[in-house]
């Protein structure tokens, strides 16, 4: 059988011409007469565009997992639909990502660089520089438009993250969004991350609350699960002549880890050896099972890293739950998979499914620091300690058992992360360690590819799957899309390995940048440089600000014989480290890399000139809801501002007159038992709440709101602000907010008004969500108080 299809797959290109899409139709073959009875209608045929029995397509990529996390190649967390299709086909042990969320789906999509793309940093820290717009061009056609003009049904389920933050909005425009590029049907989340139990959800192009239901627990993976296995359906039952292809791109495992506890609890006791055995365990495991090679060492810990027995015997419990929550998450993310192709096998359309797993869009995050109960408390850089992590989890939430809920959006220590890295060094935003960009990959297509355990070991990146996809059905990239020219394609077809495990590997070269983290692949050789931030430490702000790209320190490393970059050649072999210094520089200039740094530019220089409304007032009204914090009002750091209310008060009023944020911070203003609130929650950690010491009469009042920063330090990156309430002009209370936020008050939770849609900013009415204000909010107006709603100092994530 398998021998039978490698004559297709040699010459499928050959098969059917390139072709600029749309393709155009066939011409009608009706006769025109003058009347009917001189005429006969004929339908036009239908044009061949695909051969015969051309494949389905499943892409499946989890977000934030270790090369080393899955039991499938000798890690300690269950994936059994990664057993699964690597039993059914191949796997890949030298495949590539760029460690970081945006960029790798934009080179994923488009089969281009990331940078080539616009894509070279996350959406909400895009800037002005070509590479970094992050928007994708006309001229660069996602699979999901190239394949819907070749006729195939496509849909995407989860995470997006790849749509300009000034983009979201009702009225769009959409077409940076997953069905302005390419998609048909698109159920999931726009943002980076979201909550798995009360999602920032859209269906297509509309914001919608998820469908929970009493009866069953909801999860948003299981949900978008059941989404694709019902699109599978659907197309079987009214649309069988059309193949598809589905990307299922899920939330899980990135922060925040939200997952059932009977799922956590699966693995307790299994780490109770500490970060650095569980990496020496799974060492060896890599090695006897063969999944690296018998000569590749295990790279040393970071001395920036904390080590487990400096770990007090009090915050022990505290961390190992934090890791047993996250195997959960990931055997219970992974299991989901298990829906689809359970439902492939059902329909008897496995044999003929080309079906690609990648494990994770990046290395696994050290983004939890020291182990949290609020990942934004990082992203914000603000300080916390385990003790005050500990100390808000048993008070406010009961303890242990709250870690994977809903309620807090925590994330485990840094250290598991570079333990789940074996055998490598470094974590995600590292794009100069394989710790931060080489995943495990698996195919199979049962009806083409012959089932072998032996791993593919060619380098390869997440640019080559589109090519691959294309030469597996066999067409060409379109050189035009809607009379726009195409960029030529960056990645190389995989197709070559797939009944080969020993051939010649066909990619040359392949460069690698994150924020000033870079490296590049040729011929075998690696060089690279780690870069300003060291994602697993509390910020530095003197590395940070002394950074200089000229001055930095090149590593150098022989792949053919040191798999793991455990041996830096860079001293012994000056020369050679010089010309990959200089062939990175050419690939940078090619694609758009250029500025070194400029992925930074918004991040942390110049955070006033990233993606924010232009608006410095609102006026708003009862009822909106689901507009992005990019596109809100602003209370963040520096943001000082006069918000005023004309509001009806019934008696013993309760409910929210205007929030931004969520569980993980937010700010809210509201009433509840008649008095009147206003909370700053600057993550779970500090909570700050101006409460009027008696209920607000009845009637129609004006109620203001003043956030005033204290800007008096330059040098404090979090000012701490005056938070103050009046009801016709008498102040009735306020409070100091000691720590402000810098960045995002949540990723994905969004701007309400008379409601607190999503996860919840206030403990007071959680219970309650949304907590519906009950009377007429007659208007609300907000405007900035000083000359800059954003601070120069920069932010960090």
């Amino acid at each position: 059988m398998f021998l039978m299809w490698l004559p297709l797959l040699v010459s499928a290109v050959a098969q059917l011409p390139p072709a600029d899409l749309p393709i155009p139709p066939m011409p009608s073959e009706a006769i025109i007469g003058p009347t009917l009875k001189d005429s006969k209608n004929c339908w036009p045929k239908e044009r061949k565009l695909l051969r015969k029995d051309a494949p389905n397509i499943v892409l499946i990529m989890n977000d934030d997992v270790g090369f080393g996390a899955p039991d499938t190649f000798g890690g300690p967390i269950h994936t059994p639909s990664m057993s699964r299709v690597a039993k059914a086909g191949v796997t890949y042990n030298r495949f590539h990502t760029t460690a970081i969320c945006s960029p790798t789906r934009a080179s994923l999509m488009t089969g281009r660089n990331s940078h080539a793309v616009g894509s070279g940093q996350i959406t909400e820290a895009a800037s002005g520089f070509p590479g970094y717009t992050g928007i994708i061009p006309k001229s660069a056609s996602t699979i999901a438009k190239v394949l819907s003009g070749y006729g195939y049904d496509t849909a995407a389920f989860g995470k997006w993250h790849n749509t300009p933050v000034n983009d979201l909005f009702k009225t769009g425009p959409f077409d940076q969004y997953p069905t302005g590029l390419g998609f048909s049907y698109f159920y999931g989340f726009l943002a980076g991350e979201t909550s798995q139990y009360e999602p920032r959800l859209f269906e297509n192009t509309n914001p919608i609350e998820p469908p929970k239901t009493k009866e069953k627990p909801y999860h948003l993976t299981e949900d978008m699960a059941d989404k694709a296995v019902k699109f599978i359906k659907d197309n079987r039952a009214l649309t069988p002549d059309r193949p598809f292809f589905i990307y299922f791109a899920p939330g899980g495992t990135h922060g925040p880890h939200h997952v059932f506890k009977e799922w956590a609890d699966k693995y307790k006791g299994k780490f109770d050896m500490g970060w650095e055995e569980l990496r020496n365990i799974t060492y060896q495991k890599q090695k006897a099972m063969g999944w690296i090679p018998g000569t590749a060492k295990l790279t040393a810990m970071d001395a920036t890293m904390e080590k487990w027995e400096h770990i007090p015997a009090q915050h022990r419990a505290f961390q190992l739950r934090l890791m047993e929550v996250y195997a959960g998450y990931l055997e219970h993310t992974d299991t989901q998979h298990g829906k689809i192709l359970d439902e492939l096998e059902r329909q008897g359309l496995f044999n003929n499914t080309l079906i690609i797993y990648i494990l994770g869009d990046n290395g696994a995050s050290a983004e939890g620091l020291h182990g949290t109960i609020d990942e934004l408390l990082a992203e914000n850089a603000l300080a916390s300690t385990a003790d005050q992590q500990i100390e808000v989890l048993n008070r406010d939430f009961g303890g242990l058992d709250a870690l994977g809920s809903k309620h807090v959006d925590n994330m485990y220590h840094s250290s598991w992360a570079w333990a789940l890295d074996t055998p490598f060094k470094s974590t995600k935003l590292v794009a100069a360690h394989f710790g931060g960009t080489r995943t495990p990959m698996s195919i199979c297509w049962p009806k083409v590819i012959k089932p072998d355990p032996t791993p593919r070991s060619q380098f390869h990146h997440v640019s080559d799957i589109a090519p691959t996809i294309y030469e597996a059905i066999g067409i060409e990239a379109p050189g035009h899309v809607d009379s726009v020219a195409q960029l030529k394609l960056d990645g190389v077809s995989m197709v070559y390995t797939f009944n080969n495990a020993t051939a010649e590997g066909r990619k040359s070269a392949q460069y690698f940048e994150v924020m000033g983290s870079r490296g590049v692949y040729k011929d075998g050789w690696f060089a690279s440089v780690f870069g300003p931030r060291i994602p697993w430490t509390d910020p530095n702000e003197t590395r940070m600000r002394a950074w200089d790209p000229d001055t930095d320190v090149w590593e150098l490393y022989d792949l053919s014989t040191d798999y793991s970059q455990a041996r830096d050649l860079s001293r012994d072999m000056p020369e050679k480290m010089e010309k990959m210094k200089q062939i990175f520089l050419m690939e940078a200039a090619e694609n758009q890399v250029l500025p070194v740094g400029a992925g930074l530019y918004t991040v942390y220089y110049h955070p006033e000139e990233g993606p924010h409304s232009p608006l410095t007032s609102w006026e708003l009204y009862q009822g909106m809801s689901r507009i992005a914090e990019s596109n809100a009002p602003s209370f963040k750091s520096g943001a000082s501002s006069l918000s005023t209310l004309d509001v009806e008060v019934p008696s013993n009023a309760s409910g929210v007159l205007f929030c931004v944020g969520g569980t993980a911070g937010g700010f809210s203003v509201y009433f509840d038992g008649g008095y009147l609130y206003a909370e700053y929650m600057a993550t779970l950690l500090y909570r700050y709440i101006a409460v009027s010491k008696a209920p607000v009469s009845p009637g129609r009042h004006k109620i203001e709101v003043v956030l005033n920063y204290d800007m008096s330090k330059p040098e404090v990156l979090a000012p701490p602000a005056d938070l103050s309430l009046r009801v016709d002009a008498q102040q009735v209370a306020s409070v100091r907010v000691e720590k402000s936020i810098r960045l995002a008050f949540d990723a994905s939770e969004t701007f309400d008004v008379g409601m607190d849609l999503g996860s919840p900013v206030s403990l007071k009415y959680a219970s309650r969500s949304p907590f519906t204000y009950p009377s007429t909010i007659y208007a609300i107006k907000i405007k900035y108080t000083n000359s800059s709603e954003l601070r120069p100092e920069g932010i960090v994530i």
